[in-house]
């Protein structure tokens, strides 16, 4: 089992719902987010694309933060391959923020990394993560990239989607259809 998701970034119009929704679950500090939104224009005037599209940690099967972890603190989880920080165990020492290509992390107020979980605390009570939950437009979509038969699987197998930084050889468990 891997959890992933996909973003039709056709459907999202950046109302951040999926933000304050993130912010709300997980008591994210004021000034801090798990996820954002970007927006990015392509291709030369007259066929210019535009693009907006909700960003988190892309929970990526080979993650250069826990492998840069030197406590241990930074670890996949035993159920879909979820990349989490144990802050008990985490001294701060943002190796992980530096290994991170998509910049996902930042370093908590009380001193440890902090970043998207995929709310597994809600994905275990067999819940949808907040963001997934709350999107207006139900352009996100989460579940099991493994399973051919999930909804994840068929959009991705129904359409054409990107992930972002595949030249850093991560393998992100977030993809784009566009």
């Amino acid at each position: 089992m891997r959890y992933g998701m996909v973003i039709d970034t056709r459907r999202c119009v950046g109302c951040m719902d999926c933000v304050v929704a993130c912010k709300t679950e997980n008591n994210v500090p004021e000034g801090y987010c798990r996820d954002w939104i970007t927006e990015t224009t392509t291709g030369e005037f007259p066929t210019l694309r535009h693009e907006i599209r909700t960003e988190r940690c892309n929970h990526c099967a080979h993650p250069p933060c826990v492998h840069c972890c030197p406590t241990g603190a930074s670890h996949v989880h035993e159920r879909g391959g979820v990349v989490l920080v144990t802050p008990e165990e985490c001294i701060g020492c943002k190796a992980c923020l530096a290994a991170c290509p998509y910049d996902a992390r930042f370093v908590h107020p009380d001193g440890y990394a902090s970043k998207c979980t995929f709310c597994i605390h809600r994905v275990e009570q067999g819940l949808e993560p907040a963001c997934v939950s709350v999107c207006p437009t139900r352009c996100m979509h989460f579940g099991d990239l493994d399973d051919p038969q999930s909804e994840v699987s068929r959009l991705l197998a129904a359409n054409r989607a990107h992930s972002l930084l595949p030249e850093a050889g991560t393998q992100p468990s977030i993809y784009y259809i566009n």
